[in-house]
C-alpha cells in the first residue's frame, strides 16, 4: 500500500494515514531500527512538531486506533502459580533489619527509582539468559519484561523471562543485603567484556528499593534449567522473608509490590509509564506495559555514528533536549579506552538565553550506565562551562553508590570530565577549520562561554587548549575578518615573544585609541577585542604558545623601563621646547593633584593631546568595575597610580601652554578636560555626565572668543 501526504490534507487527514502506517513504520521522534529512508508521513511532510515531554510522546506515539485488531496485546502476566505445601521462614542476613531500612527509606532520594530498579534486574536476568544461550546453543527464547499495573488491588507487577532462581539463588541474592547475583556473574564473566558490560546492577540493593513503596512483596522464580522448581518468596520488609514451592510458575522471575496507600500512584498505568520513559526508555530488551510496547526508542549513542542519518539526530535532540530547534553541531564520540564512553552531544541552534549563560544553569546532558538512566542532568560529568551542550553520555566504568543516583567524585569521574573536555574542544576546532563561516556564528552566540572556561579552570595547558576557540579581528586584517592566537602567532617576526591586544567596544574605537597609536610605530600586530571579558580572559590566560599576551597599555608602561628610549622623529620646531615643558608640567602637577602620580613628556602620540597609563591596566580596570571602591577621582588615584603622558606636539598642549600665563581660568578648564578625556580613553571613568558643565563652560568662553 502507497500513502501519500500532501500540503492540502487536514490534520485529521493526515492523522488517519499515520494510523494505517503506525504497524510498520515509526513515530515522528522514534529512533527505530527501520533505514533512514523509511519515514512517518508527517515527518516526510516536513511538518515541524514542537518538543515533546514524556506524557506527550506518548500520547503522540500511541493515538487509539480505529481498527481494534492494532490494538492487539502482547502480556504474559498471567496468574497461574499455586503454592505447594507449608512456607519455611528465614531471617534476612548482616543485620539486614536495620540495612533495609536505610535502602527503604534513606538510600533513594525518589521513590519512583524502585521501578527502574527492578527494570534493571530483570534486564539483567534476561542479559544472563542470552549469554547462557549463546554459549550453549541452546534454542533462542523470547526474552521480554512486562509489567502490569492494578488500581483496584493497588499492585504493580513485573516479570521477565530471565535466567530465574532457584532456592539457594533466592535465599543469597534476596536474603542477603549487597550479595549481587549480578556482581558474581560479572566475577565469572570478568574475561569475555561484551556480555558483562550489558549488566546493570552490581550492588545487590536495587530490589529492596521496592519496600519504599511496598507493604508486602512476593517473589514467584523458577530457574530457566530444564527439570527446575519453582519457588515463591515473600517479605514485608520488617527482617523476615518465607519461602515455598510453588507450582505453574514460568521460567523467570515475577515480583509484585502490594503498594502502600501513600504509593497507590505507581498502580496508575499513566504513572507507570512516565517513570519507564524517564529512566529505561533505552533498555535492550522489549518493555510492555499492561500488554503495551514502551520501549520503542533506540539507544542513539549505542549505534554505529554511520548508520545513523541526520533526521534521526533532529528528532533525537529534541526529544532529549526538550527543544523546538535543530542541532548546529552534533558529536557522536564513542571510545574504549582510556575509558568506556558512549555520547552523543547537541549544540542547539536556537542562541542561548540569558538564562542559558547564567551560571546557575546546571548541566543539560543525562547520565546513563549501561543504557539505564542514573541523572537527568549530570553536574560532574563536563565541566561548568560546557553546560550549553545537550546530549548523553553513557558509561559502564562510572563509580556510582549504591542507589546509582550520586557519582562518587574520584580520579575515574575527573579523567573521564578530562577526556569528554579535550574530546569536546578538539570538535570544534575541527569545525572551525571545516567551515569558518559556520563557526563564527557558533563563536558569536556561545563565545562567552569558552570566555568563562578560561576564566574558571586552574590548569594552563587545558586553558591554552581552550584558547584556541577564540577569535578576534586584526590591526593587519580588514575590518570583519576574525583570526585566532595560533594564526596570530604564525606571524609574528621572528625574536618576538609577545602577542598584543588592545579591548575597545569597537574597531573605531580601536584603531583611534591613544594606545593603538603608540604602538602603530612600532609596525607590530594588534588583537582588537571588543566583549566586556575578552581583557579578563586574556588576563587569565596570560600566555599562549610560550608567548605571552600583553596588553598594549601594559606594553606602553614596561617600555618607560627598558634602557632603549623611544625615539621622536618628529621636527624640534613642532614641539614644546624642554624649557617650556618642564614648566607646563610642573604647572599641571600643581592643577592636577592628587588626580595623578606623575606626568610626563611621551613621543609615543600624533593625533591624541594625552594618556594614561597604569601598570596592568586591565586588572585595574577590572578592580575598579567589580569592587566599586573609588567614587572619586582622588580615589581612583589613590589605587591606580596613574601616569598622565602628554604630547607636546599637539596644538591643545601647546595652547595650555599659553594659557596658563594669560588665561588661568581657562587652562585649568582645559587642563581638566583633557585629564578626564584621557581618562575616558582608558576605560577608567565610567560615568562622564559630572565633566557636562565644565564642557558647557569651555563652549562658553569659546564664543565669547569670536
Amino acid at each position: 500500500m502507497t500513502c501519500r501526504v500532501t500540503a492540502s490534507m487536514s490534520a485529521a487527514a493526515v492523522l488517519r494515514v499515520s494510523r494505517v502506517l503506525r504497524g510498520s513504520l515509526p513515530a515522528v521522534g522514534c529512533i527505530s531500527r527501520c533505514p533512514p529512508r523509511i519515514r512517518h508521513p508527517l515527518a516526510s511532510s516536513r511538518i515541524h512538531l514542537p518538543a515533546l515531554s514524556a506524557t506527550a510522546w506518548r500520547r503522540y506515539t500511541t493515538q487509539p486506533a480505529e481498527n481494534k485488531e492494532e490494538e492487539a496485546l502482547h502480556n504474559i502476566i498471567i496468574d497461574t502459580e499455586n503454592v505447594q505445601g507449608s512456607a519455611s521462614k528465614h531471617e534476612f542476613q548482616a543485620e539486614t533489619k536495620k540495612l533495609l531500612d536505610i535502602v527503604a527509606r534513606s538510600l533513594y532520594s525518589e521513590k519512583e527509582v524502585f521501578i527502574r530498579e527492578l527494570i534493571s534486574n530483570a534486564s539483567d536476568a534476561l542479559e544472563k539468559l542470552r549469554h547462557k544461550l549463546m554459549s550453549q546453543g541452546g534454542d533462542q527464547q523470547e526474552l521480554e519484561i512486562h509489567l502490569q499495573t492494578d488500581s483496584e488491588k493497588g499492585t504493580l507487577t513485573i516479570q521477565d523471562t530471565g535466567v530465574g532462581m532457584t532456592a539457594d539463588d533466592l535465599v543469597s541474592n534476596l536474603g542477603t543485603i549487597a550479595r549481587s547475583g549480578s556482581k558474581a556473574f560479572l566475577d565469572a564473566l570478568q574475561n569475555q567484556a561484551e556480555s558483562s558490560g550489558k549488566i546493570i546492577g552490581q550492588f545487590g540493593v536495587g530490589f529492596y528499593s521496592a519496600f519504599m513503596v511496598a507493604d508486602k512483596v512476593v517473589v514467584y522464580s523458577q530457574s530457566a534449567e530444564p527439570g527446575s522448581t519453582g519457588y515463591r518468596w515473600s517479605s514485608d520488609g520488617s527482617g523476615v522473608f518465607e519461602m515455598v514451592e510453588a507450582s505453574g510458575v514460568r521460567p523467570g522471575t515475577k515480583v509484585t509490590i502490594y503498594l502502600k496507600e501513600e504509593c497507590k500512584e505507581f498502580a496508575s498505568e499513566d504513572r507507570v509509564r512516565d517513570v519507564i520513559t524517564k529512566y529505561s526508555n533505552f533498555v535492550s530488551f522489549p518493555l510492555y506495559l499492561n500488554g503495551k510496547r514502551i520501549n520503542t526508542l533506540q539507544a542513539l549513542w549505542m549505534m554505529d555514528p554511520k548508520e545513523i542519518g541526520e533526521w534521526q539526530h533532529e528528532e533525537f535532540y529534541r526529544f532529549i533536549a526538550k527543544a523546538y530547534d535543530k542541532p548546529r553541531y552534533t558529536l557522536h564520540y564513542k571510545a574504549d579506552a582510556p575509558l568506556n564512553i558512549r555520547s552523543i552531544f547537541y549544540v542547539p541552534e536556537m542562541k542561548p538565553s540569558m538564562f542559558d549563560v547564567s551560571r546557575e544553569m546546571g548541566s543539560s546532558v543525562a547520565l546513563y550506565s549501561r543504557k539505564v538512566l542514573i541523572q537527568t542532568k549530570a553536574t560532574d560529568i563536563l565541566p561548568k562551562w560546557l553546560r550549553f551542550l545537550r546530549g548523553v553520555v553513557d558509561s559502564e566504568d562510572i563509580p556510582l553508590n549504591l542507589s546509582r543516583e550520586l557519582l562518587q567524585e574520584s580520579s575515574l569521574i575527573r579523567k573521564l570530565r578530562d577526556v569528554l573536555q579535550r574530546r569536546l574542544v578538539k570538535f570544534f576546532i575541527d569545525q572551525s577549520k571545516k567551515d569558518p563561516e559556520k563557526y563564527s556564528k557558533f563563536f558569536e552566540d556561545y563565545g562567552l562561554f569558552m570566555r568563562e572556561g578560561i576564566v574558571t579552570i586552574a590548569e594552563q595547558e587545558v586553558k591554552e587548549d581552550i584558547a584556541k576557540l577564540l577569535r578576534f579581528e586584526s590591526s593587519a586584517l580588514p575590518a570583519g575578518q576574525q583570526t585566532n592566537l595560533t594564526e596570530y602567532a604564525s606571524r609574528m617576526q621572528p625574536g618576538t615573544r609577545n602577542i598584543y591586544y588592545l579591548c575597545a567596544p569597537n574597531r573605531h574605537l580601536a584603531e583611534h585609541s591613544p594606545y593603538y597609536e603608540a604602538m602603530k610605530k612600532k609596525q607590530t600586530e594588534v588583537l582588537f577585542c571588543y566583549e566586556q571579558f575578552d581583557e579578563l580572559t586574556l588576563l587569565h590566560l596570560r600566555e599562549f604558545d610560550r608567548k605571552k599576551l600583553i596588553s598594549v597599555e601594559t606594553d606602553i608602561v614596561v617600555d618607560h623601563y627598558k634602557e632603549d628610549k623611544f625615539e621622536d622623529n618628529r621636527p624640534e620646531s613642532e614641539l614644546i621646547p624642554e624649557k617650556e615643558a618642564e614648566d607646563l608640567m610642573a604647572w599641571m602637577r600643581n592643577g592636577l593633584g592628587t588626580r595623578v602620580t606623575n606626568i610626563k613628556v611621551t613621543p609615543r602620540l600624533d593625533t591624541h593631546p594625552a594618556m594614561i597609563t597604569v601598570l596592568e591596566m586591565g586588572a585595574a580596570r577590572h578592580f575598579l568595575r567589580t569592587q566599586q571602591l573609588a567614587k572619586t577621582s582622588e580615589e581612583r588615584a589613590q589605587i591606580l597610580q596613574p601616569t598622565l603622558e602628554i604630547n607636546t606636539g599637539h596644538p591643545l598642549i601647546k595652547k595650555l601652554g599659553q594659557l596658563k600665563d594669560t588665561d588661568e581660568e581657562l587652562a585649568k578648564l582645559l587642563l581638566d578636560q583633557i585629564y578626564e578625556n584621557a581618562m575616558i580613553a582608558a576605560g577608567l571613568n565610567d560615568d562622564p555626565r559630572p565633566m557636562v558643565g565644565r564642557l558647557n563652560e569651555l563652549l562658553t568662553k569659546a564664543l565669547e572668543r569670536h
